[in-house]
């Protein structure tokens, strides 16, 4: 099978023909439709944290196709499902974070495009226990995107306690940007979106966000503050400099959560101001398969808008390219194999741009440990 596969984090990425998996027992082996390209798949191809993934490695943990076959002892899903393949690949399911609700912390995981081979290839292997079903009428580009940025932000919306007539303010509007503001409205919070680009800006305000603010012109703290500060504020952008403007934005008693995760791995806090004005600062990895089924039953009713746009794996070196450059509205969808055109909510369009498709696998790398998405 064709697979995009990392073989040294200074070296771009390589598409090349790899062993189709077998599934074992447990496991699933899944025909991949549609697989979402995430930041952390571009952090993990260049080794840029701590715990590094295994090596050789096919990143991609946005991976939503059909399941062809299946090994022994599956009883979750069975051939022909259309599911997805989430960060979350495994847990242990008995530590005292998988018994009481947090099995995202359950620090025997093992994460899918990190110690686990993803899906930016034709074929992906995973623990059926640890696959999510994908709900009749939502297509796989939207599956996709869906699968970590959509689930990874709805959990920080959920850990910001916002309520209907909070104020939430959003850091970076990108694949996890764009649908962070969608889930602060959802929960009944007015939105104010902080971006780099005019472009990002617009496409917030096109979301439902009552106000933007363009950090290149003027001081995010300052344009918060005058609205008398944030409830809660999502960090998804990729600079620490966005993480302390969110920290300076909140009002008192408000929630900073930290989502992103910049390459960059440090930021100062003021103890002082923490302390006095009672400051939550919290972090937030992922979501656990219940939110991820309710993500899908959102979208599923027409809840949640998923911008995307397709690229053939071919060329995954571009893709990160553009990422990396700020060049992708909102998320970049790999199509492996989607036959019919995405069904997108009304005012949302699907951008076609040129092509690129296909790409490695390996075994269970070592683990040391679980690692944030």
């Amino acid at each position: 099978m064709k697979a995009a596969v990392v073989h040294d984090f200074t070296k771009p990425l390589r598409v090349e023909d790899v062993p189709k998996p077998e599934p074992g027992l447990g496991e699933v082996v899944i025909k991949i439709e549609a697989s979402g390209l995430c930041h952390t798949d571009i952090h993990a191809a260049h080794g840029d944290w701590p715990v590094k993934p295994k090596l050789p490695l096919i990143p991609g943990h946005e991976g939503v196709g059909i399941v062809e076959s299946v090994g022994q002892a599956v009883t979750e899903v069975q051939e022909g499902d259309r599911v997805a393949v989430p960060w979350l690949g495994y847990a242990c399911g008995a530590c005292e974070y998988c018994a009481s609700g947090w099995e995202t912390l359950c620090e025997k995981q093992l994460n899918t495009g990190y110690f686990l081979d993803g899906g930016h290839a034709e074929y992906s292997k995973a623990f059926a226990k640890y696959v999510g079903r994908v709900p009749e009428g939502i297509h796989p580009f939207e599956a996709a995107p869906l699968t970590c940025a959509g689930v990874t932000t709805y959990k920080a919306l959920k850990v910001s306690g916002a309520r209907p007539s909070d104020l939430v303010a959003v850091f970076g509007i990108g694949g996890l940007g764009h649908l962070a503001l969608q889930y602060a409205r959802i929960a009944g919070a007015a939105v104010v979106a902080v971006d780099l680009f005019d472009e990002k800006l617009k496409l917030a305000r096109d979301l439902g966000a009552e106000y933007t603010v363009n950090a290149r012109e003027q001081d995010p703290v300052e344009e918060i503050k005058k609205l008398g500060g944030a409830d809660g504020v999502i960090a998804t952008a990729v600079s620490p400099r966005a993480f302390e403007q969110g920290f300076g934005s909140l009002k008192r008693g408000g929630t900073l959560v930290f989502v992103g995760l910049p390459k960059d791995n440090a930021i100062q806090l003021p103890i002082f101001e923490t302390v006095l004005n009672g400051i939550h600062v919290v972090g937030s990895i992922v979501g656990t398969r219940v939110d991820l089924q309710e993500v899908f039953e959102l979208h599923a009713m027409g809840r949640t808008r998923v911008v995307h746009q397709e690229r053939n794996l071919e060329n995954v070196n571009e893709a990160i390219e553009e990422v990396e450059e700020g060049k992708v509205d909102a998320r970049l969808v790999f199509d492996m194999g989607v036959k019919e055109p995405a069904r997108q909510p009304e005012g949302v369009l699907t951008q076609e741009a040129e092509e690129p498709s296909e790409q490695p696998t390996g075994e269970v790398g070592e683990h040391r440990g679980p690692v944030p998405g």
